[in-house]
């Protein structure tokens, strides 16, 4: 399959059924830090329950409306990024990311949104990237600022989770949003 490099040691690579061990241990060895914010991957406890994470992703990318890519370091499996509610045909998707704590702070899931964004707006023409966030998982709302995503607004106490309602940010970004910045960015290269 594909290995997209995010430079400085790291790659994009297709998260599949075949990863599940891989998966597992990595899922391990973040989840605490992980499940801070989001219960991902919760019932991947074992390795039928991680393979049971990733067949449902692959069902989603067979359905055209989701699909799971992992972020390499190293050789190591540290996070990824994904693709939900993915809707080709009304132009809409909303993409999320993890990390375990040996990949943070290096600009990974920037770099990896930008291949999975590109892909959705200029390959599959998605108008509208949508990305949801828990109002205090301020490192994933820091990426979507850094990415040029707007915030449109606060579901208030949308989301129940360990006990606690907590509200949701939604930010997004529109196709020309997306292509003024890249464009913006491409030139300021030269």
């Amino acid at each position: 399959m594909y290995a997209i490099s995010l430079g400085e040691g790291s790659e994009l690579r297709p998260l599949e059924l075949w990863h599940a061990e891989e998966f597992l241990t990595h899922l391990e060895r973040g989840r605490e830090f992980i499940n801070q914010y989001i219960p991902f991957a919760a019932k991947a406890t074992d390795v039928p329950g991680a393979r049971e994470v990733l067949q449902r992703y692959a069902d989603m990318r067979a359905a055209d409306t989701g699909s799971l890519h992992g972020i390499w370091l190293d050789g190591q499996l540290v996070g990824g990024v994904l693709f939900l509610n993915f809707d080709a045909e009304q132009a809409n998707c909303e993409v999320g990311c993890w990390l375990e704590p040996a990949g943070t702070g290096r600009g990974l899931v920037t770099r990896a949104m930008r291949v999975l964004i590109d892909h959705a707006v200029e390959r599959r023409g998605i108008h509208r990237v949508e990305w949801v966030a828990s109002a205090g998982n301020v490192p994933s709302l820091n990426v979507a600022r850094r990415l040029g995503f707007t915030r449109d607004g606060v579901r208030r106490e949308a989301y129940p989770y360990r006990g606690v309602r907590h509200d949701l940010e939604v930010w997004s970004v529109l196709a020309p949003e997306w292509r003024a910045a890249h464009t913006r960015v491409a030139h300021s290269d030269h």
